[in-house]
């Protein structure tokens, strides 16, 4: 009979982040397990008496700190932390912070923001925040790709210490910017901070300030009022790929990389965003009637009855604002709507097809290739690998 593999787990689980990381190793374990786990979620410097009496075959943990002791104990293991610098010697999981960055700009983007800001966190001697850093220079650079300027920025203190002076001079800062305006938070809890300085300086969620987060932590994204729009990143995803990176260094292969990157597929919208900033009405009535109406079959025609206007003046405005057509706009949404329901949701993708009123699976897959330059199941294989085995 095969030995049960030992495996500790050092990560916390009071966030979404960290149990969405616990559901993905267990997941990788009940298919290709069986693994015995010792679990510690207070972290490395709590478990270490027990990690070096276990004689365990494998450690996975977030965080990078003492990492030390590890590397001279020899056992496999995983980090997986968001930091853009690495821990020499291990298995790295880090966050894709350049793609975070573009979906959150890509999404104010969509929401007709002409004006931006990034709100982020400082280092530390506890917390490095070079994946902050990293998320306000390629959110910057991909505003300016598009001919917006320079993105203007705060950087708060992740200790709060002195919640009360940072939040009223927040919420002065956030006041003295052009309105609308939307801003980035270098992840949930920094934007849980920004909606709260937005109400002490009276500015109201989304008409004046949008809010976009970064992680989709449910819990922090719905304590915030309102709700708030947060990038989606593959956490049990990342949970999967790091406990495959961990069994493949127990049974000695060398076929593992130094780095994983840890995706993010999209941004979930809630309320905190939910605004067309757009100056022109028809042009805003026209957009927010696409969104409504991306899980059926739309027509141009169709959004230039909704909105009242012709369909060549529609068209017009359609050029001269987002730079795109009608139908590309409506292409967009709906290859959007159909990348999160193979992410968020189980249907296969026949049962999606159906859903969103496609004739057949064939047209629907040239469909979404058209614009993500990939078949549904490979984009669902990216991001999810756990549920590679629901078929089409």
């Amino acid at each position: 009979m095969a030995r049960t593999p030992k495996v500790v787990l050092l990560i916390e689980s009071s966030r979404g982040a960290g149990r969405a990381l616990l559901c993905g190793i267990a997941q990788y374990a009940h298919d290709h397990g069986p693994w015995s786990f010792y679990w510690e979620p207070r972290g490395l410097e709590t478990a270490w008496p027990v990690v070096e009496a276990l004689e365990a075959d494998g450690i996975i943990l977030r965080g990078v700190a003492q990492l030390d002791k590890l590397l001279a104990l020899g056992v496999p293991t995983v980090v997986a932390g968001h930091r853009s610098d690495v821990a020499s010697g291990f298995v790295n999981l880090v966050t894709d912070s350049v793609t975070i960055a573009q979906l959150a700009a890509e999404h104010l983007l969509k929401c007709g923001f002409k004006h931006f800001a990034y709100c982020g966190f400082q280092s530390t001697q506890l917390e490095h925040t070079s994946w902050s850093r990293q998320r306000h220079a390629s959110f910057t650079d991909r505003l300016v790709a598009e001919g917006f300027a320079t993105p203007p920025s705060y950087i708060l203190s992740p200790l709060n210490q002195n919640w009360g002076k940072e939040r009223a001079d927040l919420a002065r800062w956030l006041a003295s910017l052009p309105k609308p305006v939307g801003i980035m938070a270098c992840n949930d809890d920094c934007g849980v901070q920004v909606m709260e300085a937005c109400k002490l300086a009276g500015l109201a969620v989304p008409s004046a300030v949008g809010v976009v987060g970064v992680d989709n932590d449910e819990v922090v994204c719905g304590l915030a009022d309102p709700p708030m729009s947060s990038v989606v990143v593959q956490f049990e995803n990342a949970g999967y790929l790091a406990a495959r990176a961990l069994d493949r260094l127990m049974k000695g292969r060398k076929d593992i990389p130094g780095q994983i990157l840890v995706s993010a597929s999209h941004v979930f919208a809630r309320r905190s965003t939910d605004t067309i900033a757009i100056e022109d009405p028809h042009l805003a009535r026209a957009m927010r009637y696409i969104r409504e109406k991306s899980r059926t079959n739309l027509s141009v025609g169709a959004v230039a009855l909704a909105t009242g206007i012709s369909r060549r003046g529609l068209e017009r405005l359609f050029r001269q604002h987002l730079d795109s057509s009608i139908l590309e706009v409506i292409r967009r949404e709906r290859t959007d709507q159909i990348a999160r329901m193979l992410v968020e949701t189980k249907r296969s993708v026949r049962q999606i097809s159906e859903a969103l009123g496609f004739q057949d699976a064939q047209h629907f897959a040239r469909y979404f290739r058209a614009t993500k330059k990939m078949s549904p199941l490979a984009w669902r294989r990216k991001f999810t690998p756990a549920m590679s085995q629901i078929g089409d």
